[in-house]
């Protein structure tokens, strides 16, 4: 099976940049998307017949969101983790298949001067729980954008980043913490010493073309995943965001 995710920054503007062409020429059985920032039905996603559509949005107007499109019906569909605090900003889809769960996740950022690192860490312990109560059932596909480059390959300038949002020593622990709770980064697992790879640029000092980037896009899969795992990709040529998608594909 093909999954792929991609932060697509919006996507009424994603689609004028080509989005449509780029899932039509790679058909994935899932298509993961973060940071929507829209609802269904306010923009016309002409997918083709057959495709199922499941979002989650923010409460906030253009903020956040995600959604998964797919032709494989789901036993079941679960949006946010089911706890309040967490369930206000579209940031969480669910959905249950006989042999494994598939996670859509846009993880929150800790913002300019960390101002909002405490309420990651409560959604970092939360969502960690909240997988390994999934996993306990069946495995777990979990992508998105997670908003952490986990180590110092996963971003062109580490040492100057050091404590900044996303690169913070909380949360680079955080994505320790869950690796060593049964799961496994399908990039990592393929290519550990890969460096130069990255799936975010800033729009800021020619980032992209300078390939300043960082990886803070990922596929994370139940370690019994590990060795059905066939491809794990980042597709740097695609344009339309700031990120680039992420591809999965894995026998199951």
């Amino acid at each position: 099976m093909k999954f792929i995710s991609w932060n697509v920054n919006g996507l009424r503007a994603c689609l004028k940049k080509g989005f449509l062409e780029f899932y039509q020429r790679e058909r994935p059985d899932f298509c993961c998307l973060q940071e929507t920032k829209m609802e269904q039905g306010q923009a016309d996603v002409e997918l083709g017949e057959g495709i199922l559509e499941y979002w989650n949005s923010a409460e906030k107007k253009g903020y956040s969101g995600t959604a998964v499109f797919t032709p494989h019906t789901p036993i079941a569909a679960a949006y946010g983790m089911d706890l309040d605090k967490h369930d206000h900003e579209g940031r969480l889809i669910t959905l249950e298949y006989e042999s494994f769960y598939l996670v859509c996740c846009y993880t929150p950022n800790s913002q300019d001067g960390l101002k909002r690192l405490d309420y990651r860490m409560e959604w970092e312990d939360d969502l960690r729980e909240y997988l390994m109560s999934l996993d306990r059932s069946k495995p777990v596909i979990y992508c998105g954008d997670l908003n952490v480059a986990h180590q110092e390959i996963d971003l062109k300038n580490p040492k100057t980043n050091r404590n900044n949002a996303g690169f913070s020593d909380q949360e680079r622990e955080k994505m320790t913490a869950l690796l060593s709770s049964g799961f496994t980064d399908s990039f990592r697992h393929l290519y550990p010493d890969a460096t130069g790879v990255y799936s975010w640029w800033s729009y800021r000092f020619n980032a992209r073309k300078n390939n300043a980037g960082w990886r803070i896009d990922y596929f994370i899969v139940s370690d019994r995943l590990r060795d059905k795992i066939r491809r794990a990709e980042i597709l740097t040529d695609v344009e339309g965001s700031d990120h680039c998608p992420v591809l999965l594909e894995v026998d199951i």
